[in-house]
């Protein structure tokens, strides 16, 4: 804040602007904390000190000795689908679903926000696996009944994913956006392999299948140093050098439901 002198038309922080000595009845001398203040107005019907505040100096920072920058160039960005799918028998749900039941209605709740998934690079390709969570409450009648019941279950369905990346090498970075579902399906009635009971080893039409698609945006990236000319090197000339082996990679556990 500047000196609020009395030629100044700027609002004070403090009050009003005095502008002739009459604006103050004529106390324009006087501080408003009595008269033995040895400040005295500064031209503020409010303000009782003569203020001329400055910044202090900013300090400049210490001259780099490059004139290149490094930044991230795009290798390339593409929208792709992921589907998350699984095949769950009837057994699987609480209550279980009798066997040989007509289902009504299948509702799938995914849960974006607990997704976990696992990225790689390989060259041209990024390989994504992971999880996602839902709730699948389905509504159906047992066999010889004509109410109908509902079953719930809450698991995850794993998803897996390899999307053709021209130019992408293992040590380039992968930026994916959040997931967006596309849409959610169900298929009652699809063979399943009993494992319990008078059941266990026979295929019979007790299971549900659960499908639902995702959408994501990958970008991959990859750091390179720009020269004031405009000439562009990697940083690492060496990253799209093929293995002699197979990229072989063991991910973390993902977490059950």
């Amino acid at each position: 804040m500047g000196n609020l002198g009395n030629k100044n038309p700027l609002n004070s922080n403090w009050g009003s602007v005095c502008f002739n000595d009459s604006d103050c009845f004529g106390q324009k001398s006087r501080s408003r904390f009595e008269n033995n203040n040895p400040c005295k107005s500064c031209g503020s019907c409010d303000s009782a000190c003569n203020c001329n505040f400055k910044a202090p100096t900013r300090q400049l920072a210490a001259p780099l000795n490059s004139d290149c920058v490094l930044v991230n160039s795009v290798v390339g960005s593409k929208a792709v689908q992921k589907v998350a799918e699984a095949t769950l028998p009837f057994t699987a749900f609480v209550p279980a679903i009798p066997a040989g039941s007509t289902i009504i209605n299948v509702v799938v709740t995914p849960n974006l926000a607990g997704v976990v998934r696992n990225t790689r690079i390989l060259r041209d390709k990024v390989v994504n696996i992971g999880l996602l969570p839902v709730t699948i409450v389905v509504t159906f009648t047992p066999p010889g009944s004509t109410t109908p019941a509902t079953a719930t279950l809450t698991t995850n369905l794993p998803f897996q994913e390899h999307t053709d990346f021209p130019g992408a090498c293992p040590q380039d970075t992968v930026i994916e956006s959040p997931f967006e579902v596309e849409g959610s399906f169900a298929q009652p009635g699809v063979p399943v392999i009993g494992t319990t009971g008078g059941g266990a080893g026979l295929v019979t039409l007790n299971a549900i299948l659960v499908k639902v698609i995702l959408r994501t945006t990958i970008t991959v990236t990859r750091p390179v140093i720009v020269d004031p000319n405009g000439g562009i090197c990697d940083v690492n000339e060496r990253r799209c050098e093929t293995p002699t082996t197979p990229t072989t990679s063991t991910l973390g556990t993902l977490p059950s439901a």
